[in-house]
């Protein structure tokens, strides 16, 4: 007879609705839509982030870039430096039976460098001396932290402050100046001026840092007072810093 098929048969079609109905996911065009979005997200935070970087470097002085810009130059030319000294050190260390030995110079060498920058062992080297005399007004402390700064920040190795008396302080991490009286307090020392900083590093580095527009020759002078600054081929650093007992601390092990 020709009857209909019996529901579920192979004639039969599910309908739009009900349990019958198959689920659909997120389409291939919906996830495009939602990284697109995420990506649009990322880049605006980013923009806004180097907008506000670059907003600054806008607002600075051109003696500001200028002095930004060499201590960033001077700062990877002294890292180039460390690490070629660092893989020539590596070479040694591991070439066999010539290793132990690179090994004790190495160690020798650290600990002579550890002591310069610490203050507890006398320096010499090519450098300047820089001379600070007053005008109509004496010389700040914070301008010969400047100095001190700025020499730092173009590789000095090494310094110490002489005083118009001949009293010499070493210049090391924790050395700070105070102004006390028309003279400057070092690290407790009284020293009346004028004040003679020697430093040992590169000359020519030292000398751009310290002549850069709006640094501390350009503050001094322009207080009145005056900055000489002589370039040796050799000087001395031999004022020791004073080191404290250590009352808690002990090597760990």
């Amino acid at each position: 007879m020709g009857g209909e098929p019996p529901a579920g048969g192979p004639g039969a079609v599910a309908g739009p609705s009900g349990d019958g109905a198959p689920k659909r996911g997120i389409s291939s065009a919906g996830a495009t839509i939602a990284v697109l979005l995420l990506l649009l997200g990322f880049t605006m935070a980013v923009q806004l982030k180097n907008n506000s970087t670059d907003s600054g470097l806008t607002a600075a002085r051109q003696e500001d870039l200028v002095r930004i810009l060499s201590d960033l130059e001077n700062s990877e030319e002294r890292l180039r430096q460390e690490i070629a000294a660092l893989e020539e050190s590596q070479r040694q260390l591991s070439s066999g039976a010539a290793g132990r030995e690179a090994a004790l110079e190495e160690a020798t060498r650290r600990g002579d460098d550890l002591g310069i920058l610490a203050g507890t062992l006398p320096a010499r080297g090519p450098g300047l001396s820089i001379q600070f005399s007053a005008g109509g007004r004496p010389v700040k402390a914070s301008a010969i932290l400047d100095a001190v700064q700025e020499l730092r920040g173009a590789g000095a190795e090494a310094m110490q402050i002489t005083g118009g008396d001949g009293a010499s302080v070493r210049i090391v991490a924790s050395t700070y100046f105070v102004e006390a009286d028309g003279r400057i307090d070092v690290d407790g020392r009284r020293l009346p001026g004028p004040h003679t900083i020697t430093v040992i590093g590169d000359p020519q580095t030292m000398l751009t840092a310290l002549n850069i527009p709006g640094g501390v020759v350009a503050s001094v002078t322009g207080d009145g007072g005056n900055v000489t600054v002589q370039e040796h081929e050799v000087v001395d650093v031999a004022a020791l810093s004073e080191q404290t007992d250590l009352q808690y601390a002990r090597p760990g092990t």
